[in-house]
């Protein structure tokens, strides 16, 4: 399993704007261009990866850096609030932190997934802590990947005969609320794991230790 993604235009303003101090990439996955003023922080041991180690106990003193990324990570770690108490700690008053979270994305990545974000969920989890200068939805985080993906997925986990009726669905055909479409082969025949990976709610039942 590799997570990889390039820095996108907010990453480098933050970068550059410390270049004459240091950045904390905190769950950095694998970088093919590395910057000298960056310190890539991963639980993998990638060709990139400078230090190892887990988000909810950073192995840095406290105001190590000037900035701090944390893209797509939040939601892939168990403790997402002491992760972002960690953030806060190692990052100098007055330095910098951008953060990314998907919301509406299909279970995904490595080593699991735990816990999607609402944009004000993001803005909660950090405003303890930074003063929000900026917030909002980038252009990978647009409604048309949750789509793409979404429906890319959904007819792969189809049998390829079910697969092909589904495709030839018009968009029209498809803006009932779903218990119109329950005994349809297109939903009755999903494999689990699409089933998954797109789901739109999800249960446990426990019993008390």
């Amino acid at each position: 399993n590799i997570s990889w993604w390039g820095d996108d235009p907010i990453a480098v303003r933050l970068i550059e704007g410390c270049a004459h101090g240091l950045v904390l990439d905190a769950g950095s996955g694998l970088q093919d261009a590395t910057y000298e003023n960056v310190v890539n922080f991963e639980i993998v041991d990638y060709p990139s990866t400078d230090v190892l180690g887990i988000g909810e106990s950073l192995p840095f003193a406290d105001g190590s850096f000037d900035g701090a990324l944390s893209l797509s990570v939040l939601e892939h770690v168990r403790d997402p609030f002491r992760c972002a108490a960690e953030l806060a700690r190692v990052v100098r008053p007055g330095g910098h932190l951008y953060a990314s979270v998907p919301f509406l994305a299909p279970y995904h990545g490595y080593p699991h997934h735990y816990y999607n974000m609402t944009l004000r969920g993001l803005e909660n989890l950090l405003e303890e802590w930074f003063k929000i200068e900026e917030s909002g939805t980038p252009p990978y985080g647009w409604p048309i990947w949750t789509l793409t993906w979404f429906l890319n997925s959904y007819v792969k986990g189809l049998p390829r005969d079910v697969a092909e009726q589904f495709k030839n669905l018009r968009v029209s055909d498809l803006l009932e609320t779903g218990d119109h479409y329950l005994a349809d082969d297109f939903v009755q025949q999903l494999s689990p794991e699409a089933t998954t990976e797109l789901a739109s709610g999800n249960y446990l039942l426990g019993v008390r230790r």
